[in-house]
C-alpha cells in the first residue's frame, strides 16, 4: 500500500469512528409563531442546517465552535409568508393603459426580476401569480428555481382565462382596426365550454402551475361593469374539470355575487376579491370548502388612487370608488361567517414590496393576527399540497423563515418591520 493509500485508509477509519460537527445556524427568537400551536412560544432556538430546520427547542441553545448565532430576541419569528394573489411581472401606474403598446417581452421580464426580489425581501418566500403576459411569470419562476435571480417560489397561472370582451380580454378598449385576429384560447380568451377546455390545455402546454379565470367584470379593465357575470356555469365546469385532470387548482376573480356563485357551483378552488359576495355565496363557499382571497390591499389602493383626478381613466374611476371600501366590509362579514380564508394582496395593482400591509388590514377588519399568520403560512401551503415542506416552523421542514421587529399580536404593523428573511436556509435579508 503506498503512502497516499495508507493516508486515505486512515482518514476513512477516522471519519467512521469520530463524530463530525456540522456547522449550523442557530436563530434565537424572542417569540415564535410556528403556525402549529394556538399561541406564540417565547425564548426559542430554531436550528437550521443546509436548507432544513433540524430542531425547534425551548431556550437559547449554546452554539458549537462552528455554529452561527442570529440574535432575534427582540423579534418574532414565523414561517415564510405566502401571498396567494400577485402579478409579479407588472405594477399598475397612471400610464398603464399604454404600457401594453410600449413594452416588449424583455422589458416585462426584467421588471419582473426586480419585483421578485422586492417581494422576497418583504418576507414572502412563496407567491401564486395569477396572470402575466408573454409567459413572463413562468420564465421568472424557472429563473428563480435555477438560482439565476433572487425571488420567492412562484406558482404561475400564465395568461388569465377570460371570455370574449370580459375582464382579461387583452384587446378590451382597443380600436377595432388594431385587432387583426380576434384573440382565442391560445390568448386566454374563450367562448363556450370547448374553448374553455382548450385554454386550460394551452396553459398546461406553456408550463403553468395553476389556472385563473375572470368570472365577473373587473375594476381596472377598460369596461363599464365590474360586477356582471362573464362565464356561464357550463364554461366554469369545463375549465375546472379539465384543470383538475391536469392537477391544477382554479382561482376565480369575482366581484359580483351572481358570477361568484356560478364559479363556486362550477367547482373553483378559490375566489379572489369577492367584493359583493352575499349570504348565499358565503354559505356555498363554506359548504364546499372554497377559499376566499380578499385582496384588501388592492381595494384600499384603488380607492385611494381614485381620489386623484386623472390617475385612472374615467371609465375606471367610479368602479374603484365603489369597490375599495366594500371589499373590507365583505371580508369582515365573511370571516365571521366562517368562510375559509387565505392571505392575498393582488400586488401588482398595489406596489411590490408593500404586500405585508395586508396583515394590518385583515386585523383591522376583524381577523386575529394569529389566524392571519396561519392564512399566510400553513393554510396556503396545504391548499397547494406543499405542507409537508413548507408553511410551519417544524423540524424537517424547508427553512423558509421570517423575523419581524416587535410583537405583531400587539402591533399589527410589526409585520412590515422585517428583520430577517431566510428561504431554503439562505439569508436574503438581515
Amino acid at each position: 500500500m503506498n503512502r497516499l493509500s495508507r493516508l486515505f485508509a486512515a482518514g476513512a477509519v477516522l471519519s467512521l469512528a469520530t463524530p463530525v460537527a456540522f456547522a449550523a445556524t442557530l436563530l434565537h427568537a424572542g417569540r415564535l409563531i410556528d403556525s402549529v400551536g394556538d399561541k406564540p412560544r417565547t425564548a426559542v432556538t430554531v436550528v437550521v442546517e443546509g436548507d432544513r430546520i433540524q430542531v425547534v427547542e425551548d431556550g437559547y441553545r449554546k452554539p458549537g465552535p462552528a455554529d452561527t448565532v442570529i440574535d432575534l430576541k427582540d423579534c418574532t419569528l414565523t414561517a415564510g409568508w405566502w401571498d396567494m394573489h400577485v402579478h409579479v411581472t407588472s405594477e399598475y401606474n397612471a400610464g398603464s393603459a399604454l404600457r401594453g403598446f410600449q413594452e416588449n417581452e424583455a422589458d416585462v421580464a426584467l421588471e419582473g426580476a426586480m419585483y421578485a426580489e422586492r417581494t422576497l425581501r418583504a418576507g414572502f418566500t412563496s407567491v401564486r401569480d395569477l396572470g402575466s403576459a408573454f409567459g413572463s411569470a413562468v420564465a421568472l419562476r424557472n429563473a428563480v428555481n435555477l438560482g439565476y435571480v433572487p425571488g420567492p417560489r412562484i406558482y404561475a397561472s400564465g395568461r388569465t382565462i377570460a371570455t370574449v370582451g370580459g375582464h382579461g380580454d387583452p384587446t378590451n378598449g382597443w380600436a377595432t382596426h388594431l385587432v387583426a385576429t380576434p384573440p382565442g384560447p391560445v390568448d386566454g380568451v374563450i367562448s363556450g365550454p370547448v374553448e374553455a377546455a382548450a385554454a386550460v390545455r394551452q396553459r398546461y402546454k406553456e408550463g403553468a402551475d395553476t389556472i385563473k379565470i375572470t368570472a365577473t367584470g373587473g375594476v381596472l379593465s377598460l369596461a363599464k361593469n365590474s360586477q356582471n357575470a362573464q362565464f356561464t356555469e357550463e364554461e366554469v365546469r369545463a375549465v375546472v374539470s379539465t384543470a383538475h385532470d391536469y392537477g391544477f387548482k382554479v382561482a376565480a376573480h369575482a366581484h359580483g355575487a351572481d358570477g361568484l356563485k356560478r364559479a363556486v357551483r362550477g367547482g373553483v378552488d378559490s375566489i379572489e376579491h369577492g367584493t359583493l359576495m352575499d349570504d348565499e355565496g358565503m354559505r356555498l363557499m363554506r359548504e364546499r370548502g372554497t377559499y376566499y382571497v380578499p385582496t384588501l390591499s388592492a381595494g384600499q389602493w384603488v380607492f385611494d388612487r381614485a381620489q386623484q383626478p386623472g390617475f385612472f381613466p374615467e371609465i375606471i374611476r367610479p368602479k374603484a370608488l365603489a369597490v375599495g371600501p366594500q371589499i373590507a366590509r365583505t371580508f369582515a362579514k365573511a370571516y365571521q361567517a366562517g368562510v375559509p380564508i387565505m392571505f392575498g394582496t393582488d400586488t401588482g395593482v398595489s406596489a411590490h414590496g408593500d404586500n405585508a400591509q395586508e396583515f394590518a388590514l385583515m386585523v383591522a377588519n376583524g381577523m386575529p393576527m394569529l389566524a392571519v399568520i396561519k392564512a399566510a403560512t400553513i393554510v396556503p401551503a396545504k391548499f397547494m399540497g406543499e405542507d409537508q415542506r413548507f408553511g410551519s416552523v417544524e423540524a424537517g421542514k424547508i427553512a423558509d423563515l421570517v423575523a419581524v421587529h416587535g410583537d405583531p399580536t400587539v402591533d399589527a404593523k410589526a409585520m412590515m418591520r422585517v428583520r430577517l428573511v431566510m428561504k431554503g436556509g439562505v439569508i436574503y435579508r438581515q
